[in-house]
């Protein structure tokens, strides 16, 4: 039987969990901002290419959250060359009722597809569940990106609310959709 101080939080097969770090992460990731597909399917908020200033003081906001237990955010790196390829999150907590909101990001295109999104996703909940110990999770996800739906439907979470035409993106209207999953079922 493994030990709960044998147990990997961090390290998965393919990818780790690292801290953040603004000095260099922020220059990669600026660069993932001017891909306005990468930004519609990982939000609502409009596509904008943000400079790599911009995005480090994201990075030192996040830090304070952090700080405050509001906000767990890790950088998503390739463990074969420590290369940044996203990042994971488990934020919005209502402590009293141990309920937090997942949400992650694979950046460049060439790394989408290949596993990472989900051993991350895998990595967060068990990081969620087990350190946490939260009850339920929430994923958010446009009702335009029917991809990520059915994603998270793959970890069990199940469709919650749906609000109707919530979204307006190229002048068409959308629904938001939240997603939800209890530990009990993940454990299951």
């Amino acid at each position: 039987m493994t030990s709960v101080f044998e147990t990997q939080l961090f390290i998965g097969k393919n990818i780790r969990f690292a801290a953040p770090d603004p000095g260099t992460d922020a220059a990669v990731e600026s660069k993932w901002t001017e891909d306005a597909a990468y930004l519609h399917a990982i939000g609502i908020r409009p596509a904008y290419p943000l400079p790599v200033n911009v995005v480090k003081k994201q990075h030192e906001e996040d830090q304070k959250e952090a700080n405050k237990n509001h906000l767990f955010r890790w950088a998503v790196r390739l463990r074969e060359d420590d290369r940044l390829i996203g990042w994971a999150k488990i934020s919005n907590f209502e402590w009293t009722h141990h309920i937090g909101v997942v949400a992650l990001g694979i950046g460049m295109s060439d790394d989408r597809r290949k596993g990472f999104g989900a051993e991350a996703l895998g990595m967060l909940l068990r990081y969620a569940f087990d350190e946490l110990n939260l009850h339920r999770l929430r994923a958010v996800v446009p009702g335009y990106n029917d991809g990520a739906q059915r994603f998270f439907a793959r970890f069990g979470f199940v469709e919650e609310v749906r609000r109707r035409e919530a979204l307006l993106l190229n002048g068409q209207r959308y629904d938001d959709v939240w997603m939800g999953l209890l530990q009990r079922e993940w454990r299951t």
